[in-house]
């Protein structure tokens, strides 16, 4: 199928390994031009170097996803590079460990996570939608959770909350620039089969894969697939909604 995106640019956070890398390798496969954001700047550097090897264009730009100068500065430099931005794939985001219940959990661990997920967002979408707008095309794509949609889960409520704000924010954000060819979507992964996954242990990954009706986890390219089929023509319509890819494991709980 083509996916009539060669000559878009798309801008994927956290996206020097990875979720975020697939979804570079993917979108580029596809003739994207990829913008490579990380707050590691060697790490995006890598990254993109890696991309370019495989045929794709890849620039890195390193920026505090959180930071609103840093994302004002990176969104300045695609338009600087690229002249266009058309993609945005909210990917960037902090891991859940060390747990905590709320009522041990301190402030600074909820901001951190606050800001790395959502406030995140926020701050792309915000600086991407001008550039969108102009261009008469955009797709925005955020990355939500089976945390969010599962009922969250004991000591990871920070995390939940900012999965479900990410999903309410997208669904307004859908309505406030779908007359300008501007759509917003979200994601929400299941467990997906990263360097977080790899470092649990045997049992663990065996109880995980016990517990989904598919009997294992979520592939990095599976989840590229979604966000390319959402960033396409064919999406075009799709606006608003938030896409579950976590093989129908949406009731879990961690002790189960």
């Amino acid at each position: 199928m083509d996916f009539k995106l060669k000559g878009k640019v798309a801008l994927i956070t956290g996206s020097a390994r990875g979720i975020g890398y697939a979804e570079a390798q993917l979108l580029g496969g596809e003739g994207v031009s990829i913008a490579v954001n990380d707050i590691d700047a060697e790490a995006a550097r890598a990254a993109a170097d890696q991309l370019r090897q495989q045929g794709i264009a890849a620039w890195p730009v390193a920026g505090d996803a959180s930071n609103e100068d840093d994302v004002q500065a990176v969104v300045n430099g695609v338009i600087g590079h690229y002249g266009q931005l058309d993609i945005l794939v909210n990917n960037a985001g902090i891991g859940v460990k060390p747990s905590y219940t709320v009522e041990t959990m301190p402030a600074e661990a909820w901001d951190a996570m606050i800001q790395s997920h959502l406030r995140s967002t926020f701050l792309y979408t915000r600086a991407a939608i001008p550039h969108m707008r102009k261009g008469g095309f955009g797709r925005i794509v955020n990355t939500s959770s089976m945390n969010f949609t599962g009922g969250g889960r004991p000591g990871v409520s920070h995390y939940a909350a900012a999965k479900a704000g990410i999903s309410g924010f997208t669904r307004t954000v859908a309505k406030e620039v779908g007359e300008y060819g501007i759509t917003a979507n979200a994601i929400a992964p299941g467990y997906v089969e990263t360097a977080l996954i790899a470092g649990f242990s045997d049992d663990m990954r065996q109880r995980l894969y016990a517990q989904n009706p598919t009997g294992r986890t979520c592939k990095p390219e599976e989840v590229a697939a979604l966000v390319t089929f959402l960033a396409s023509e064919q999406a075009a319509f799709i606006n608003g909604a938030l896409v579950c890819i976590d093989g129908g494991r949406r009731d879990f709980y961690w002790g189960d």
